[in-house]
């Protein structure tokens, strides 16, 4: 009997253990996941950025076409 109670600890802390690895394996998978989503929303704020600076390059580009059009910058 005496033999026996150690055995029975070490399998009551494997199993404890397996437990919280299990545990550890499942919020490692929600972490993946949420980082993923944070990926994916972070490149779209950069599409997002990118159309807008487009959308100011043709907007500048159209500026300097009136201010020269009516003489309003400077000689070079």
């Amino acid at each position: 009997m005496a033999e026996e109670a150690p055995e029975n600890l070490m399998l009551v802390f494997l199993r404890r253990l397996d437990q919280r690895m299990e545990r550890l394996e499942g919020d490692m998978a929600d972490i993946k996941l949420q980082a993923t989503a944070i990926e994916e929303h972070l490149a779209s704020i950069m599409m997002s950025m990118a159309g807008a600076n487009a959308r100011m390059d043709k907007i500048d580009a159209r500026l300097a076409r009136v201010e020269r059009r009516l003489d309003l910058t400077d000689a070079q």
